[in-house]
């Protein structure tokens, strides 16, 4: 996996790895948001709907931590092993917003991302168990939470809504 060696790092690569991925709808119509393809596992508003769930997600648990309250995660009512679960809830939630709402949404919760990075104490952000949300048996800093629910989707999503191009347009 990727490592940063600093938040600056760390933001550059989210904001990088979005703009291509987010550049990737620009051209899909509205009317086709909910088109599935055999070759691809999600629709576009699937797709922008599993990034929104997971980063509001991650963002929601830091907020709930300095709250004071008890963070459920992945989310409350789901466990690890019941991701697909959690998808579709992702999928149920925004599935009423057209592709435009969905990349508004997405681009404030990626801002919303960045500036809490860039709000984090380095300490917080790249040394493990400083935060109970991201505690767990692997041990991770909060920087691989971030990581795995933004910059890796980014890349790997935006193969596949390139994928779905190439069928579905």
């Amino acid at each position: 996996m990727q490592s940063y060696a600093s938040k600056d790092e760390l933001i550059m690569a989210i904001k990088t790895n979005y703009k291509k991925y987010i550049n990737e709808f620009s051209n899909i119509p509205n009317d086709l948001k909910d088109k599935s393809i055999e070759e691809v596992d999600r629709t576009p508003s699937e797709n922008l709907s599993y990034q929104l769930g997971w980063i509001t997600s991650l963002l929601s648990w830091e907020q709930d931590e300095k709250a004071g309250k008890k963070v459920d995660v992945p989310a409350k009512g789901y466990k690890w092993n019941n991701l697909g679960g959690l998808y579709t809830s992702f999928y149920e939630t925004y599935n009423h917003y057209s592709l435009p709402e969905l990349i508004e949404l997405l681009n404030s919760s990626v801002a919303e991302l960045c500036h809490l990075v860039e709000s984090l104490p380095e300490d917080v952000l790249f040394e493990p168990n400083k935060r109970q949300w991201a505690t767990t048996n692997a041990q991770w800093p909060v920087w691989k939470w971030v990581h795995i629910n933004s910059v890796a989707p980014f890349k790997t999503f935006r193969t596949k809504i390139r994928k779905w191009k190439k069928s579905a347009l």
